[in-house]
């Protein structure tokens, strides 16, 4: 399949060269969503259930999918992804199903939308798209050309695509899950950044700008990775018990579900602080797998980053972006805080597959965006 053949790229910096893009399929979807009112949920807490829900969307797709790789990418209060012409129906049908969930469990709207890449480039924009390992076990899609753009702002003026479904309607989130403590900053600073072109950027003049910021952090540890080299901590009861609980009960309760998630967590909790193996898992492994594939920095016709880091790095990063937006080749949102946060899909503990989105523990990349739109 198209998807499969795409080489791996190993060196992010890599992303910010379209060379290293390849267009979509004219027969392709692409699907796109957006939390309602996600700025005023972080501002009355409620960050872990937006970045939760936004998980959610991927979660319910990855399980559609059936072990069929696909690109994705997760923005804190949305996602975006991309199938094959004979998988839309069912992407549809998940997307209306986590839609329907979000209000059901938290009360929150959730705006969703499935758009052709023929009818993208009838608007005079294009999706193409590069894989990004990583690490050996797990790579991360990356956007470029607008199409995922074009698709969220025709979803956000109320182009409905995807038909409601039944009430009640139970999305598929196996996996989906909250389980590990925030990380703090070792450097001072966890800074959530967003970049994106100005329109009718030439694609190399925003290309350099992406460049410059890169390389102001690249003296980083890790380039700023959140997670330490040994994986993130854990504390139990884990502040996300509940959330799991919702994701998860199936229709059964939340609080039955609750109970079993606070006696698996405690298991694991008690595995990884005493590196006991069990049964072939290997907690310390697992605990250093999962820093390793977090996606912390991607490229999503922009690019977006949280990163721990220090003062006068951000700094340095605000006059680059200051003199871009200057000179109209760039728009950009940061937002600054103590800690990072992960929502991790792991579809099974004993293989290095796991995925884990990483964003700001205090509002992220959506508090980000409010600057972003603001310039």
């Amino acid at each position: 399949m198209f998807y499969d053949d795409l080489p791996r790229l190993t060196v992010f910096g890599d992303v910010a060269d379209l060379g290293h893009y390849t267009p979509l399929p004219e027969d392709w979807v692409v699907g796109v969503s957006d939390i309602v009112g996600s700025t005023d949920a972080v501002a009355a807490g409620k960050y872990k259930t937006v970045n939760m829900i936004g998980a959610a969307v991927i979660s319910a797709q990855i399980n559609t999918a059936g072990g069929r790789a696909f690109p994705y990418v997760f923005g804190g209060d949305g996602a975006a992804f991309a199938h094959p012409p004979e998988f839309a129906a069912e992407a549809a049908q998940a997307l209306g199903a986590v839609q329907a969930w979000a209000q059901a469990e938290f009360g929150m709207g959730l705006r969703v939308g499935l758009y052709s890449v023929a009818d993208i480039r009838a608007a005079g924009l294009d999706v193409a798209v590069a894989r990004y390992a990583v690490s050996e076990g797990v790579d991360y899609a990356m956007f470029a050309g607008g199409g995922v753009s074009w698709a969220e702002a025709q979803m956000k003026a109320g182009a409905e695509t995807v038909p409601p479904v039944p009430a009640g309607t139970q999305p598929d989130l196996t996996g989906l899950s909250c389980r590990w403590s925030h990380m703090k900053a070792r450097n001072g600073t966890i800074l959530s950044l967003l970049l994106s072109p100005e329109d009718g950027v030439e694609p190399d003049r925003f290309g350099t700008v992406v460049e410059a910021v890169l390389a102001e952090v690249a003296h980083l540890e890790r380039g700023g990775h959140p997670a330490p080299p040994e994986g993130p901590g854990t504390g139990w009861p884990p502040a996300g018990a509940t959330l799991e609980a919702h994701a998860s009960h199936g229709g059964r309760g939340v609080a039955a579900r609750k109970r079993q998630v606070l006696f698996e967590t405690l298991i694991a909790w008690i595995l990884i602080k005493t590196g006991i193996k069990l049964g072939g898992f290997d907690p310390t492994h697992y605990r250093r797998t999962v820093g390793g594939n977090a996606d912390f920095r991607k490229f999503d016709d922009g690019l977006k980053m949280t990163i721990d880091c220090d003062a006068g790095t951000v700094s340095r990063l605000r006059s680059v972006l200051e003199d871009a937006r200057a000179d109209g080749i760039a728009r950009y949102g940061i937002h600054t805080q103590d800690e990072a946060m992960m929502t991790c899909i792991v579809p099974s503990i004993m293989d290095d597959t796991h995925v884990h989105f990483i964003d700001g523990a205090a509002g992220g990349y959506t508090q980000a965006s409010v600057e972003l739109k603001s310039g």
